[in-house]
């Protein structure tokens, strides 16, 4: 589907710094970018370069030390954490290299809880959900019976629940066999579709392959923003999987 102009995620001129003693760590330097209804983006680079920062800033789970970000065009940066979450869990879903179930709780659980926390009747119900990445018969499973496949998915039926209007995800497929890792993109690739904005942080090349924008991240800054295809940012993923 064609992108359309309006950006539903930005941010604006992020710094992080982080202090340990007398050092201090500058994670992001100034980064700005804006994300689209219906665009897939995937950000790059090597092992220290602050993809990571930058997601969680973007999730509202880390204040930016300077900088602002707006989802659908409300600040979600310098808040209150209690406001940050409420914001979050209505209009932000995350995907987490970590995972992101709670572990005494059932899938279908795990699923109910963001739904919950929105306050408001969800789109699609957990059993759909389940159903659609593959778990409907694996509803009552707690987290340890899962495989590293079906985790993979149960967390993205979670960072789904609320149908949100950006999706964020820090390397969804770094884990996966090649039929899985297929299986997630093509779902990602269906929540743009719908009109969300998908932000991939990710070493994958068929990550990027898939992506519509690529940005490259080193030390802390924007080095580069450019189609898939491009040489360069193909080295830098083969780089930073070597």
């Amino acid at each position: 589907m064609g992108v359309v102009s309006d950006a539903v995620l930005s941010a604006r001129e992020l710094y992080r710094f982080y202090r340990a003693g007398e050092e201090e760590t500058l994670a992001l330097r100034g980064v700005s970018l804006r994300v689209r209804r219906g665009e897939t983006v995937a950000v790059v680079g090597p092992s220290g370069s602050g993809k990571s920062t930058l997601l969680a800033c973007l999730a509202g789970l880390d204040e930016p030390s300077g900088g602002e970000v707006r989802v659908d065009g409300v600040r979600i940066s310098h808040r209150p954490e209690t406001e940050r979450a409420r914001l979050r869990a209505r209009h932000i879903g995350v995907l987490l290299q970590t995972r992101n179930l709670l572990p005494h709780l059932s899938v279908r659980d795990n699923v109910r809880l963001p739904q919950r926390v929105a306050g408001r009747r969800p789109v699609t119900s957990a059993r759909e959900l389940l159903a659609q990445v593959g778990l409907g018969e694996r509803m009552d499973a707690l987290p340890r019976q899962l495989s590293g496949g079906e985790l993979a998915r149960a967390g993205l039926a979670v960072a789904l629940a609320n149908s949100p209007a950006v999706l964020l995800a820090d390397e969804p497929t770094g884990e996966l066999d090649g039929e899985t890792e297929h299986m997630v993109l093509v779902m990602l690739r269906e929540r743009a579709a719908q009109g969300s904005a998908v932000l991939i942080v990710t070493h994958s090349t068929e990550v990027v392959r898939s992506a519509d924008r690529v940005i490259a991240l080193e030390d802390g800054k924007t080095t580069d923003s450019t189609a898939p295809a491009s040489g360069a940012v193909q080295a830098e993923v083969s780089d930073a999987t070597g």
